[in-house]
């Protein structure tokens, strides 16, 4: 069964020289000042390590509250306690962070209300909590952990130190990498959307690929990922997907590539290494995104992208009034165009010009 440990038992509070060792940071200011959690620039009290990563809020720090500061060198002079001085302080917010994440435990062991087929493979160090089910030929590697209320398939993997949170589906043919972690309500490997159209009526399509996860990517909850149609559907290494994401069938996410909400995208597109997809934006079918594209939120790409780059499409919000306006006019852009290129200009009509 799990064990949480509550943040206040957390094995040991830690120094801010214990932090700056820890996370490889320079600190200015007193090594042995007691810190017990992080918080924002505006709310930490005086054991906690505050960050100013974004400008927005450089106001705030100079009546910040907190022990220290993660900052850039840059906004050290301007920082009145203590800082830890770092060229990236997001990221370096995250690792201190985690050193206050509440531990969870996980005990090896299969709950008594689970259901595991005979020809499935639980290994001895894994979890699986209560009421999962787990199916034929299925394998659950080393450390890792089912949570309540999971389904997986048959033929599905789950690889070493993974984790499933709850509620997580795996339905068919699924594989995970090593330290996947996946979120309650995802479901991975249900059929995609292959329909051939035959005498006025739909055909099924068979769905008769998979799903391969590489190690080291997070699934947010509610996403859904289609098992390919022939060929398996691909997230590479490190790939990071928020909540109420769609993958179709046959897609293929390249390495560190970061997804945000509600974004889709339609079969066998291939999206790049280290691309950035903002929230609700689609993405449609056989296309290709290069390395390095950054797709803003909202967005709809119909056509392939081959340089790295900032891409945006859509309308930015205006004043009802003013968009009613300027839509009638959308309209007849093109036929204002075609009259602006047959009309002749001024000096060719004039012969005083």
């Amino acid at each position: 069964m799990f064990h949480v440990k509550p943040h206040a038992v957390n094995p040991r509070h830690w120094s801010l020289g214990q932090v700056a060792d820890a996370i490889g940071l320079h600190l200015r200011g007193d090594a042995a000042r007691v810190i017990r959690g992080v918080a924002t620039l505006a709310n930490a009290g005086p054991d906690q390590i505050a960050f100013l990563a974004n400008p927005r809020y450089r106001r705030e720090l100079a009546n910040t509250g907190a022990a220290a500061v993660l900052l850039h060198n840059k906004d050290a002079a301007a920082c009145p306690v203590a800082t830890l001085i770092c060229d990236n302080p997001y990221a370096a917010y995250a690792r201190v962070a985690a050193l206050f994440e509440p531990i969870v435990t996980a005990s090896p062991g299969i709950d008594a209300s689970s259901v595991v087929a005979d020809a499935a493979q639980i290994a001895a160090s894994a979890h699986v909590g209560p009421l999962c089910c787990i199916g034929a030929r299925s394998i659950i590697e080393d450390g890792a952990v089912i949570g309540p209320g999971c389904i997986i398939g048959t033929d599905c993997v789950v690889g070493r130190n993974s984790v499933l949170v709850a509620r997580v589906t795996l339905v068919q043919h699924v594989t995970l990498g090593q330290r996947v972690r996946i979120h309650p309500g995802a479901v991975l490997g249900g059929d995609g959307f292959g329909i051939a159209s035959a005498d006025g009526h739909w055909l099924k399509v068979p769905q008769l690929g998979g799903v391969l996860v590489a190690d080291d990517c997070e699934i947010g909850a509610n996403t859904t990922i289609d098992r390919g149609a022939i060929e398996d559907t691909v997230l590479e290494v490190d790939v990071r997907l928020d909540n109420q994401v769609q993958i179709g069938h046959n897609v293929r996410i390249g390495a560190h590539t970061a997804i945000a909400g509600c974004v889709a995208i339609a079969g066998s597109a291939r999206i790049g290494q280290h691309c950035l997809i903002g929230g609700a934006a689609g993405i449609v079918g056989h296309i290709e995104l290069a390395d390095r594209v950054t797709i803003a939120a909202m967005s709809l790409v119909t056509h392939s992208l081959h340089e790295a780059g900032e891409y945006a499409s859509g309308t930015p919000l205006q004043p009802s009034a003013q968009w009613r306006r300027n839509a009638v006019r959308f309209k007849h852009l093109d036929t204002l165009l075609r009259e602006c290129q047959r009309k002749p200009a001024d000096h060719e009509t004039d012969p005083n010009k």
